[in-house]
């Protein structure tokens, strides 16, 4: 069966915003105008229909992206809404790893806040072309150009203004388009859906006669034939040369476009789906997608948008559906794919089968008998598919680049009353760390707890909230505690001897190792340094997993090990009484005594954090953050507000929510995400071990 549409004509984009901007109000507006939905749905009436979970619906805010299909004349757009909270921030991540283009949504009064910057930054990280549109122009205080320019200044963008709007606050009322210097005047009675297109207002010609002017010339920048016929005169240029000069240097990522609107009132949503088509890229405008050959991983391959291509995909989202089953979202870059044939899953080596393919839109779904290069849909049947794993026909194989995922910083234990419903609750735990790859599940053996580990205290609530709703089970959750690390800041080489003679055959392993600090954020790393066989071949990996036990267990204070460098320098062994076990054990005893010789210490995750106060609370922001063991980097004033800039320990930072409202008067807002492990002083270190040892004995 031949490709429903051309590939030219697909467009796959993303929504991303800080909280707040209005994402999903906009999306929920595209949904509608393309006729995908009959109704409006209202975030705050718990009604959007993107938000279709029960946690998206109670806070108002979006917490998985959805994908989403619509048409707008004749080019198809896949839409992923992406959260704006910085606790879900790898579902940004690993949507803008698979998109083509992106919607940067900010709010006409609060501008560029801390979560658009970093969402920014990630979408720069891919390369990922970009328009802005400013919203909530009716809102009090919206000011278009404030806005426009703390763009430019804050995420350094080359920004050119498609459009500026005629009023204001309660009198905006319309936009005016300056490529066809037209002014698009809404009409309140029907919320905005109609409009009616007229000469420019006497007292905004001249200031879109400015802006014009700069749009010109940024886009004529941009064409060296246009620049020719510029300078000879700005009238020459036709209105097609404009267009087609702005989409070259946005695909290129050199400019950002500028509309705007007010989603909410209906206002500019059209013509922001007009500038999605002509200006963001299809899957043919970019370069093929890089990867390397599974055989041979320095051998680079390519593989460019084309229905004719060997067949490869990225899974990037993995969904627990509670009537379908496990649901794997993936983007299609090259070649085409029918619904029951096999493909190899590359990243783990195993051949998995299609069961069906689905279109989404939000948590509809339609079935597809086939699917082709630029696609994004989601599949049933890839039992042992997860976020990140390439998927390739069985010949021609290739290894997309993985999405690379940040570590969990907050565990809390968690419990259910009754034996049942312990079973159901490690199923479920199960299935979210598999939607998941930032929350993970361990059982600690000692207390007999199962632990759950996140991103913050808001991403382990909704996890708790989800087992609630979605999966029936009732859980005891216990008080948040910090991933706290261990390492050493010394270096040392270190002798054990492993020798037992209990009757019959002995145990003899004997090991020497050097033992050091490596980089912070390098991990584990092991060399096998033996020569002359002074330990045989086949001992060696009992002595690494020996190594590896005991480093996530702790050897100081029984939190895992990070960051260390062992060399395994020389050793002996028995020709009877050797065994793996007896090297695993004798690796295990060499390690602690080395760690404890070798100055250990513990770390702590340090939260970056970014405060938005009214002047006045300023200095009971600073006071309290400084009293956390927190350190203030910089505090800068955006318009009637200040920004902190901050950094602190996470154990410290516990109910902040809660604790600035309180300060605050509830004027302030902030947005945390983690930065880095930073030593621990040594008498809060002791404090900390003080504490665990006390848990463990109760």
């Amino acid at each position: 069966m031949a490709r429903m549409i051309d590939l030219e004509k697909v467009r796959n984009i993303g929504i991303m915003a800080h909280i707040d901007a209005g994402k999903t109000t906009v999306t929920e507006r595209i949904l509608f105008y393309t006729g995908r939905s009959h109704k409006i749905g209202e975030v705050h009436d718990g009604k959007a229909q993107m938000d279709w979970m029960k946690q998206e619906q109670e806070r108002g805010i979006t917490i998985t992206s959805a994908a989403t299909t619509c048409y707008w004349k004749d080019r198809r757009i896949n839409i992923i809404d992406t959260p704006g909270h910085v606790d879900f921030t790898v579902e940004v991540e690993r949507s803008l790893r698979i998109l083509d283009g992106a919607v940067a949504i900010f709010c006409a009064v609060g501008g560029v806040e801390p979560q658009s910057e970093t969402v920014w930054r990630q979408s720069d990280k891919y390369k990922v072309p970009k328009l802005a549109f400013i919203n909530k122009m009716d809102r009090v205080g919206a000011d278009f150009f404030s806005v426009v320019k703390a763009i430019e200044a804050d995420l350094g963008a080359n920004v050119i203004p498609l459009q500026i709007p005629i009023g204001a606050e309660d009198n905006f009322h319309g936009i005016i388009d300056l490529i066809e210097m037209k002014a698009y005047i809404y009409d309140d009675d029907s919320m905005g859906k109609n409009f009616h297109v007229e000469e420019i207002p006497d007292d905004y010609k001249e200031v879109a006669k400015d802006y014009h002017h700069i749009m010109v010339e940024k886009a004529v920048e941009l064409e060296d034939t246009l620049m020719e016929k510029y300078l000879e005169s700005e009238d020459k240029i036709e209105k097609d040369e404009l267009i087609a000069a702005i989409r070259k240097g946005t695909i290129a990522n050199k400019i950002v476009p500028v509309l705007c609107g007010s989603a909410f009132k209906n206002k500019g949503v059209q013509r922001l789906l007009d500038a999605v088509t002509s200006y963001l890229p299809s899957p043919a405008d970019l370069p093929g997608v890089e990867g390397s050959d599974p055989d041979d991983p320095e051998k680079k391959l390519k593989r460019n948008a084309c229905d004719s291509e060997p067949f490869s995909a990225l899974a990037f989202k993995v969904q627990a559906d509670p009537h379908m089953g496990k649901l794997v979202y993936f983007r299609v870059y090259s070649g085409s794919l029918d619904a029951g044939s096999y493909v190899i899953n590359v990243t783990k080596g195993r051949k998995e089968r299609i069961g069906r393919i689905l279109q989404m839109h939000a948590n509809q779904r339609e079935s597809r008998s086939n699917i082709y290069a630029g696609d994004i849909a989601a599949a049933i049947g890839l039992d042992h598919t997860v976020t990140g794993d390439t998927l390739s026909c069985l010949e021609n194989q290739i290894l997309l680049e993985a999405i690379e995922f940040p570590a969990p910083v907050i565990a809390i234990s968690i419990k259910s009353g009754s034996r049942t419903d312990q079973d159901k609750l490690g199923k479920a735990l199960m299935k979210l760390s598999e939607e998941d790859p930032t929350f993970s599940v361990h059982s600690d053996k000692e207390t007999e707890e199962t632990v759950i580990s996140g991103m913050g205290e808001l991403h382990l609530e909704v996890i708790v909230d989800r087992l609630k709703h979605e999966f029936s089970v009732v859980a005891d959750v216990g008080q948040p505690k910090v991933a706290f690390k261990e390492t050493i800041l010394n270096s040392i080489e270190q002798e054990y001897k492993h020798s037992k003679q209990t009757g019959g055959r002995g145990q003899y392993g004997h090991v020497v190792m050097n033992v050091s600090p490596s980089k912070p954020g390098e991990g584990f790393e092991f060399t096998n340094s033996i020569k002359g066989g002074a330990i045989p071949k086949e001992y060696i990996p009992a002595i690494e997993k020996g190594l590896i036990e005991v480093m996530k267990k702790g050897v100081y204070a029984g939190f895992s090990v990070v960051d260390v460098k062992v060399e395994l320098v020389d050793g002996s062994y028995h020709e009877v009484d050797s065994s793996e076990l007896a090297f695993k054990l004798a690796a295990r005893e060499c390690f602690k005594k080395a760690f404890m010789k070798s100055e250990p210490v513990l770390l702590e995750p340090h939260m970056s954090l970014e405060i938005t106060t009214p002047e006045e609370y300023v200095g009971s922001v600073v006071g309290h953050i400084c009293s956390k063991r927190g350190k203030v980097l910089g505090i800068e004033t955006k318009g009637s507000t200040q920004v902190v800039s901050c950094e602190a320990p996470l154990s410290e930072m516990f109910g902040y929510a809660t604790t600035l409202r309180s300060l605050t008067s509830g004027r302030a807002s902030y947005s945390m995400h983690f930065e880095k492990y930073v030593e621990v002083p040594f008498e809060i270190a002791e404090k900390v071990i003080e504490d665990k040892k006390r848990a463990e004995n109760k």
